[in-house]
């Protein structure tokens, strides 16, 4: 009786255990169990050189969603990026998102610049003004060809 006891304490235990690893990796890998509450905006850029999906959405320093999905445009031939936002913060119509490097050579990361526009953006429209990636190689070959101008 008393071995029984004691196996029932310890599958508690572990069952426990490894509930509370499963919670800390949700938490640290940054996923969503349920859908969120979340809106998608999209943004079409001419170079997304090393973005990915996860990929965090700031604004003024402060994250305010992540990169969703990334897809080809092939009628333009851009990158089409679905961003999701937290519903809270208004995206102005005329804002500007660019992507950028935390770092010398870190991670890309999306950059949304607000506008000045009274019109904001509303779930699943597009944000016309974007930045592409600024490809470091192609700069510093071209510092070391002297084609710089």
């Amino acid at each position: 009786m008393k071995s029984v006891k004691l196996e029932l304490m310890v599958g508690l235990f572990v069952l426990a255990g490894l509930l509370a690893l499963a919670w800390l990796s949700i938490k640290l890998a940054r996923m969503e169990l349920v859908g969120g509450d979340h809106i998608p905006i999209f943004a079409n850029f001419s170079s997304i050189s090393g973005l990915k999906t996860g990929a965090p959405v700031e604004i003024a320093g402060v994250e305010v969603g992540r990169v969703d999905t990334i897809t080809l445009n092939t009628t333009e031939f851009e990158a089409r990026v679905r961003m999701k936002l937290r519903p809270d913060v208004p995206i102005q119509d005329d804002a500007i998102a660019s992507v950028r490097t935390k770092g010398l050579i870190g991670d890309r990361y999306i950059i949304i610049s607000p506008g000045g526009s009274p019109n904001l953006l509303k779930a699943g429209e597009t944000l016309i003004h974007t930045e592409p990636a600024i490809n470091f190689e192609e700069l510093i070959s071209q510092f070391v060809h002297g084609s710089i101008k």
